[in-house]
């Protein structure tokens, strides 16, 4: 009867239910967990939701409870990425739920919701709660989570692959594990539409220990437009970011063409810098363009959200980041602009999908390059949607520091039994490798703080009663609950007006170099700083041109995949090859790369030897991208070193080395294959970089999520500095007295796989290993280069003459040589 019900909302929509989504359903019905995999706007929302709707209108329950029109408690959980997806989530649920009648309570749970409706909930939930993974967590901690959450019949984690491959997704795979202890025989769903690794997506959603998870795909890939904004002149020797806002105009154009537009950037400064050239250029846009990036206060981002929902107030177009890539429900977006190359080919599939967004629809994505070789990389990222090529989300193993997090909240939601919880732990997918050794120095570590800290009460966050770990004390429970959570970012600064209305935040590191008087750009706002207290910036409005913020992480690596594409587009147009708008726009530069040196094959290594009154410049092309160059440069720096005695500087880009030096080094084919072998890469890795220097970075990162640092109290921040100097404290003691220390070693494998990307790397140097090397000695320096060259000059500029001027002045003159 139930299964009529929503096959007569659909049809009261005009739908009918795609089979993908009746699959959902009876899977569901069978008591099956799995993952649905199906391109954005195609209905996985609606194939979660109704499966655990017509169980529950089928069962005895359902039917008293709709003879009654009382509620029924917490029967589904609704696990989104981020607050801004929970809030159209909410949207999206609730109304087909009140569409049917169906006597359901829908109610959100994030950092955003009042500590009044928090406190409500946990006396009463309803039956359906959309909610973060930190917020479930933090739910799990309450000694009551057990009889609030026994009930729960179905999890759905929504956009599952925005989860994997982070602590975030370690962090989700742990609260599972709870909720599968709490109330055995629950359901577990996820969502994702852009994975190129479903199976192993799926197995750790639901655990090593389930049966099989069902593999749901959705209807035939959906049709994606990616078309570029090719500029009038291109030309042939491009330096990164040397277009600026220079195509705003072209922005304008198609803004002003199409009903409502997303403009994507990678940055939050870049986002901030859009905004300002659109508006400076059309004063008369001010107000029907908006900025929506995460350091905005959130009642700014919830107006935004809100009037591109409805077409409110005459919005023609949202410049944003990664903060508008996920939504639910974004279809007055007719078109969307990504700025730069967007470095990887889900994210543009992501975004491209905010348009066209429903079943059948074309999403349509219209590309700005920042540089020119950049229309190669829209071209590849075509090529590569086309080919279904996506790239994987390798999930997280086992870091210390978020079990370490996940123990004393366990401790403090009741208490547990040693042995049953390291089941639940090692049935995670993350933690499948734990060793014995492993799990107890966790629980050392929690207990008494380990070897070091064992003489300090605050470390020994739980104890044993009556069988049970509990927590040991209100005060560090307290403390702990404000911790829980594995976003750790540089500290914020609230922004604010001098009659307290609040604009945002902003990374301390930014604000702590300027000065009072001083002016930046935020929120599109020219702004003065007044001053600066206790994590709280004073502002006022300004005139003239103020700095634009920079952000942490701001530069993302070029994927495999997409650099792989690259490097194929680049060997076709070195045999004749220009398929397509962007490669015939970049013919010129191409072909003069391979009149002055060559255009790498697919099966190639280009080395390029040249030299400059600057010094002697050796470019290398593996294709790598930046993080895995960074690793590289160090160690061929470090090798060539030992061959050379010479001072030695390594730039780098996606493509890219360039190392320079001041004294002419030739190198064979031999020498090249020996300094490009992947034969004690780790260890002249670790020796060529200051290892010690960036695990200490890094451990900030895992003092904070192991709860060795706290960042203070709603209205009580502590600053970073203080967090900085806490966390060096700790690796210091740890390093002189407790060498061993799991969470050190933690942090300098992250350093060696996340920021160095080891393991990206030796895939490289065995690529490099199995091609041919080609070595070219041009005259000049090539459109390749350029951009590594133009980067080596930024170090070397020492004159009243700007960076960028120098820059432009050299690529004139090579253009007027070539």
């Amino acid at each position: 009867m139930s299964l009529a019900l929503v096959e007569g909302w659909f049809a009261s929509h005009g739908w009918e239910p795609f089979s993908f989504q009746r699959d959902a359903w009876r899977a569901h019905s069978e008591g099956r967990s799995g993952l649905i995999h199906a391109p954005t706007g195609t209905g996985k929302t609606l194939a979660a939701l109704f499966g655990p709707v017509i169980d529950w209108a089928d069962s005895e329950e359902g039917r008293a409870c709709q003879e009654s029109g009382e509620a029924p408690p917490l029967r589904l959980l609704w696990i989104t990425p981020m607050r801004a997806l929970a809030n159209d989530t909410y949207e999206s649920l609730r109304e087909p739920l009140g569409e049917l009648g169906l006597a359901w309570t829908i109610e959100k749970r994030t950092g955003d919701t009042s500590s009044s409706a928090k406190a409500r909930q946990r006396r009463s939930m309803p039956t359906a709660l959309v909610t973060t993974p930190e917020s479930l967590t933090i739910l799990l901690s309450y000694a009551e989570s057990a009889a609030l959450l026994r009930g729960v019949r179905t999890v759905v984690v929504d956009e599952w692959h925005e989860l994997l491959g982070s602590k975030r997704g370690v962090q989700t795979e742990l609260a599972l594990a709870r909720m599968r202890t709490l109330a055995p025989g629950v359901r577990l769903w996820g969502l994702s539409a852009t994975l190129g690794n479903i199976d192993e997506a799926a197995r750790a959603l639901v655990g090593i220990d389930a049966e099989e998870p069902m593999l749901i795909r959705g209807i035939s890939p959906k049709a994606i437009e990616v078309e570029s904004v090719r500029p009038a002149e291109i030309e042939r020797f491009p330096w990164a970011g040397h277009f600026g806002t220079r195509l705003v105009d072209d922005v304008i154009a198609r803004v002003e063409r199409a009903g409502t537009s997303l403009v994507f950037t990678n940055t939050r400064s870049q986002a901030e810098a859009w905004f300002r050239g659109i508006v400076r250029r059309r004063p008369d846009l001010l107000g029907k363009v908006a900025l929506h990036h995460g350091s905005l206060d959130r009642e700014v981002r919830e107006r935004v959200e809100a009037a591109l929902r409805t077409r409110d107030f005459g919005l023609r177009c949202v410049v944003c980041t990664s903060s508008l890539d996920l939504g639910v429900d974004f279809s007055p977006v007719d078109q969307v602009i990504q700025i730069g190359s967007p470095k990887g080919i889900a994210r543009l599939i992501q975004r491209a999908g905010r348009s066209g967004h429903q079943p059948g629809a074309v999403s349509r994505i219209a590309c700005v390059p920042s540089h020119a070789l950049e229309l190669i990389e829209f071209a590849s990222a075509r090529d590569a949607i086309e080919s279904s090529t996506i790239e994987r989300r390798v999930p997280v193993p086992k870091p210390l520091d978020v079990l370490s997090q996940h123990l004393v909240t366990a401790a403090m939601g009741g208490g547990f039994d040693e042995a049953a919880l390291k089941r639940e732990v090692l049935g995670c997918h993350a933690y499948r490798g734990l060793s014995d050794d492993e799990w107890a120095w966790a629980m050392s570590f929690v207990h008494t703080g380990g070897e070091t800290l064992g003489a300090y009460p605050d470390y020994a966050r739980i104890t044993r009663e009556e069988g049970l770990w509990k927590v040991a004390g209100r005060r560090i429970a307290t403390r702990h609950r404000m911790g829980i959570g594995t976003i750790v970012a540089d500290a914020a600064v609230v922004l604010k007006f001098a009659n307290g209305r609040v604009l945002g935040s902003i990374e301390e590191a930014f604000l702590s170099r300027l000065s009072p008087g001083e002016r930046f750009v935020f929120g599109g706002r020219q702004l003065e700083l007044v001053k600066l207290r206790q994590m709280t910036a004073t502002v006022r409005p300004a005139k003239g041109h103020g700095k634009i913020p920079r952000w942490h992480g701001g530069k993302m690596p070029l994927s495999t995949q997409l650099a792989d594409a690259v490097r194929r587009r680049l060997s076709d147009a070195g045999e004749g090859v220009f398929d397509g708008p962007e490669m015939e726009a970049l013919r010129p530069l191409l072909e003069l790369q391979a009149r002055l040196s060559r255009l790498p094959r697919h099966d190639e290594v280009l080395v390029e030897s040249i030299e400059t009154q600057d010094g002697f410049h050796l470019f290398c092309f593996p294709f790598g991208g930046r993080l895995a160059h960074e690793g590289l440069g160090a160690v061929l720096s470090l090798r060539l070193s030992r061959r050379t005695p010479a001072s030695i500087t390594a730039v780098v880009n996606d493509y890219g080395i360039e190392l320079v030096t001041d004294e002419p080094i030739r190198l064979d084919e031999a020498a090249w294959r020996d300094l490009l072998s992947p034969e004690g890469i780790v260890d002249d890795m670790l020796a060529s970089v200051n290892e010690s220097q960036m695990a200490r970075r890094q451990f900030r990162e895992v003092a904070r999520i192991a709860g060795l640092t706290h960042q203070g109290y709603p209205g009580r921040a502590v600053s970073s500095r203080l967090l900085q100097a806490s966390s060096d404290m700790f690796f210091d003691v740890f390093d002189q007295f407790d060498p061993g220390n799991l969470l050190l070693a933690q942090a300098r494998h992250e350093v060696i796989e996340g920021q160095l990307e080891a393991t990206r790397l030796r895939d490289v140097l065995d690529a490099c290993g199995s091609r041919r090397l080609v070595l070219v000695e041009p005259e000049t320096v090539t459109p390749l280069a350029f951009p590594l060259f133009a980067e080596s000059l930024r170090a070397t500029t020492v004159s009243s003459e700007s960076w960028e001027d120098r820059v432009r002045k050299m690529a004139v003159r090579l253009e007027a040589e070539a």
